[in-house]
C-alpha cells in the first residue's frame, strides 16, 4: 500500500503543480488514497520531496550530478554543513546532525555510494550506517572525519 501511495504521490507532481500538503491530500482522495496529514508529511520526507521552481511546487530531488555536482561533492559538502558528530560500535557507524537534517546527509551518503557503506538508515537527527566489517566501519570513520575538516 506505501509502496503504491508514493508512487501514486510522485505521478502527481509529475502532472500538476502541487505547492502545499493539503493540496496534496485533496488530490490523493481524487486517486483513492485518503491519508492523513502525517502520513503524508511522512510520504514527502522519505521520498525526499523538496519545494522549488517558478511555482515553488513539489518536486523529485535533483539526482546527484545532474546540476553539475558529482556525489562526492555533495557528499563533501553535506558532511561540512550537517555532520556534528561521529560514534562507531563495532561495524555500524552512527552519525548526529543538527535537527531535520539527517535525511539530507542520509542521501548523500547513500548517492555517494561508499565501498565501506552496506546501507544507512535516517531518522531527524541521527543516521546509522552498517559497514560491512570493523574494518570498513574505521575506513569510513576516517573518511568523514576528514571531510568534516576539510
Amino acid at each position: 500500500m506505501k509502496v503504491r501511495r508514493q508512487s501514486v504521490i510522485l505521478d502527481v507532481i509529475q502532472q500538476q503543480a502541487v505547492r502545499n500538503q493539503e493540496q496534496l491530500r485533496r488530490l490523493m482522495r481524487t486517486a483513492g488514497f485518503d491519508v492523513t496529514q502525517a502520513t503524508l508529511s511522512r510520504d514527502i520526507r522519505e521520498l525526499g520531496l523538496v519545494k522549488g521552481g517558478h511555482d515553488a511546487a513539489y518536486q523529485r530531488p535533483v539526482a546527484a550530478g545532474a546540476n553539475g555536482h558529482s556525489a562526492s561533492s555533495v557528499l563533501n559538502r553535506a558532511v561540512a554543513e550537517y555532520l556534528t558528530r561521529i560514534n562507531r560500535v563495532q561495524q555500524f557507524v552512527v552519525l548526529r546532525t543538527g535537527p531535520g537534517q539527517a535525511q539530507l546527509l542520509g542521501v548523500a551518503l547513500d548517492g555517494a555510494r561508499l565501498p565501506e557503506v552496506v546501507g544507512t538508515i535516517a531518522g531527524d537527527d541521527t543516521i546509522l550506517v552498517i559497514a560491512q566489517n570493523v574494518r570498513h566501519a574505521r575506513a569510513l570513520v576516517a573518511r568523514l572525519e576528514g571531510l568534516s575538516r576539510a
